[in-house]
């Protein structure tokens, strides 16, 4: 039976949702006995918002249940009984997302509610960083405004502290410039275009469309242990995003090659390099196809991919040009598991793991896979 909201240990009144073969769905009824660490959530739309799910937990327990949760993904599907030691790298509990994801119905802001499209309105949300709180207040008030348009469905809040982006993820119909031009009149440090954002020593143009890590307190860290000690002659960055390690890379390595698909990240990057006087080599392809065309094996590889991880086919062409040292960034503990079989299958060992709890609160879950030949 899966119910959530229930810690190990803990005896709880649950009620029946849905039944499908041998598996049981229910929901909370309520807690009889309750675990040590168990707390009060600091979220008044806690268990209603989807957005979270660890709130009940207290933040170190919360840790060591994904460290746990990352063996017995890595046992149950990708066969590996991994015996080593995994780091668990933690930062601040709250306020530490630097992009947000709102919806809009009519004139109200918030979150759907779990597993349904029912919008909660929400006035906070505690994970998020001071600056998207701020910014959603004022949306809030102007959302009151006739001049709101209630034809806009998703927006994106993403901040630096200092400046706020406004992306416009969804909407009935286009938005005018006039909506832009009012929110620049009422939000403070409203960057029209493009954000930069200071992280590891280096400074990151950001456009709307490009991907950026959402944990504003572990960015360093997560460079940091991506790169360890890697030096050499060649490094080799895929899902290169905006550069966030291609352009430390270029501090450790003679040359640096960036392999990045989205246009408006490599665009960003590409920029970034320049705005440096890094020099990287961009190559604008699908990770599958330059590895296809590749022949000379870097000395390290570092490759962040999507939630989907890098796929059978990419594992496989990376296995054949055999990097010296790879690391792998991960956000789903299921697929590195297929993609660590795949890799340790073609010949790799796993030199370290590392869990970097990038998303405190949620079940979501980083990690940085080190291997070596």
């Amino acid at each position: 039976m899966l119910t959530p909201f229930v810690l190990p240990g803990e005896v709880a009144r649950v009620k029946p949702q849905t039944e499908k073969a041998d598996l049981i769905r229910a929901s909370l009824a309520g807690i009889v006995s309750p675990a040590p660490a168990r707390i009060e959530p600091a979220c008044p739309y806690y268990q209603k918002c989807g957005g979270c799910q660890y709130q009940h937990a207290e933040y170190g327990f919360q840790v060591l249940q994904k460290r746990e949760i990352l063996r017995e993904q890595l046992r149950r599907v990708g066969r590996i009984d991994y015996a080593g030691e995994i780091e668990i790298i933690a930062g601040q509990p709250f306020g530490y997302r630097n992009r947000s994801q709102f919806h809009v119905v009519g004139r109200r802001i918030g979150y759907f509610e779990g597993t349904s499209h029912k919008l909660l309105a929400i006035e906070h949300c505690p994970i998020s960083s001071p600056k998207i709180n701020e910014t959603l207040k004022i949306m809030r008030s102007m959302s009151r405004d006739p001049r709101f348009p209630n034809f806009l469905r998703d927006i994106e809040l993403f901040s630096n502290e200092v400046g706020v982006q406004i992306n416009v993820q969804r909407t009935d119909r286009p938005l005018a410039q006039r909506f832009f031009d009012w929110c620049a009149e009422c939000i403070p440090g409203f960057v029209p275009g493009p954000l930069d954002y200071a992280a590891a020593g280096k400074l990151f143009r950001v456009s709307g469309k490009s991907f950026f890590q959402t944990n504003r307190f572990l960015l360093d860290a997560l460079v940091e242990v991506v790169l360890d000690n890697a030096q050499g002659a060649i490094a080799l960055d895929l899902y290169a995003g905006v550069g966030l390690f291609a352009l430390k890379l270029t501090e450790r390595f003679s040359s640096v090659l960036a392999v990045e698909q989205s246009r408006s990240a490599a665009d960003d990057l590409e920029f970034n390099a320049e705005r440096a006087g890094a020099r990287i080599t961009v190559e604008r392809k699908r990770v599958e196809e330059f590895l296809t065309a590749s022949s000379k094996a870097p000395d390290f590889l570092v490759a962040d991919p999507p939630r989907s991880g890098l796929g059978k086919q990419a594992a496989d062409r990376l296995v054949r040009l055999r990097p010296r040292i790879v690391a792998l960034v991960s956000c789903d503990p299921a697929t590195l598991a297929r993609d660590l079989a795949i890799l340790v299958a073609g010949g790799y060992r796993i030199e370290k793991l590392t869990m970097i709890d990038l998303f405190p609160q949620t079940y979501h879950l980083e990690t940085v896979a080190r291997l070596t030949q």
